[in-house]
């Protein structure tokens, strides 16, 4: 059955909004543009990956944010993406190289201990499983690859994943189930599971008309968010979740108007806050409105803040950290990494 899209949502008339984005750090290292963030588990760290062929650890002493440490030699090219393992003892890289380096942290002092190739060209995002015994790995040569942590140095291709027609930007496994999602400059965000001895697709989500940049799960795993280059985010419902079958995710909500430039980056927050980044050089923060009705199963979201010129260029990632739901990173293409107090 064709199922009817709900209203488009755009923004309502200009009141002041209910969040505000202090900064609270600018962290500068970086020599060419920082392209993604990855907090570690404990909140404690904050990895950023950079055009310049490094990663730049960051963190707290006393009551500043310095860079405790830089991850160089593991890369020849632009690092893409960055992601902490869930135990926080891994980072795992991808490159522009066409590999994904694995760093581990051997007494304080990170070292690349496995480097994954396969992908003919450029990786452009890595993800680990929440278990930390799956990595997966999408590229520009149009596949996902999965990977499974055989011990701390072995990694073995367990599955090669064809299905999106072009590149590969952003892998993210769900939270709690073994689903692993995929989006792609074909416009469509795909759902793989294993069955037997294999992954296949299960759902392909279609509603974007240019590239998916990037989808963010919310801590259920109930609920998908996709962001695209046709400004537009798309919330997704998965609506056999409580059936615990195969996924099947249907558009409940597309949030339009907010964003005049392509959109590269979602996160979804512990509070069930959305933040985006985007080509407009604006951080924007979304929260479901609980109070409103709807006759379906459709969500209405609203702007609850918004920082413009956040930075001095595209905002390539957002990225709440997850012990302190007030604390929001960001990265840009002004080289910079800046810390944001979201108030809310």
């Amino acid at each position: 059955t064709h199922m009817q899209a709900p209203p488009l949502q755009h923004p309502s008339p200009a009141t002041a909004l209910p969040s505000a984005l202090t900064q609270v750090a600018v962290l500068q290292g970086h020599t060419d543009r920082a392209w993604h963030l990855s907090w570690s588990p404990s909140g404690n760290l904050l990895a950023s990956a950079s055009g310049d062929q490094t990663i730049h650890l960051w963190g707290v002493q006393g009551d500043k944010w310095v860079c405790v440490a830089i991850l160089e030699e593991g890369h020849n090219r632009t690092i893409r993406r960055v992601e902490w393992s869930p135990d926080g003892k891994f980072l795992a890289s991808a490159s522009f190289d066409a590999t994904t380096s694995i760093w581990n942290s051997v007494d304080g002092e990170f070292e690349c201990i496995a480097t994954l190739e396969g992908h003919e060209n450029e990786v452009k995002g890595v993800a680990w499983e929440t278990s930390g015994s799956l990595l997966a790995t999408c590229s520009r040569d149009k596949s996902v690859w999965i990977w499974q942590m055989e011990s701390n140095t072995e990694f073995e291709c367990i599955s090669v994943l064809h299905g999106h027609t072009q590149d590969v930007k952003s892998v993210r496994w769900h939270p709690t189930k073994e689903v692993l999602a995929s989006c792609s400059y074909d416009d469509t965000v795909k759902l793989w599971m294993d069955e037997g001895d294999d992954w296949y697709c299960v759902d392909t989500l279609r509603g974007h008309t240019s590239t998916v940049w990037d989808i963010a799960f919310d801590k259920t795993g109930q609920t998908l968010a996709s962001c695209s280059d046709d400004k537009t985010v798309i919330i997704w419902k998965d609506v056999n979740a409580s059936t615990g079958t195969k996924p099947s995710f249907r558009n409940v909500g597309t949030l339009t108007g907010y964003h005049s430039r392509c959109i590269y980056s979602i996160d979804w927050a512990s509070t069930g806050y959305l933040a985006t980044g985007c080509a407009d050089d604006s951080i924007r923060i979304f929260a479901k409105d609980t109070t409103a009705t709807t006759t379906d199963e459709s969500q209405v979201w609203r702007l609850i803040g918004e920082k413009k010129s956040a930075h001095t260029g595209d905002v390539n990632c957002v990225a709440w950290n997850p012990q302190n739901p007030q604390l929001l990173a960001s990265a840009g293409d002004d080289n910079a990494v800046r810390i944001w107090r979201v108030s809310c």
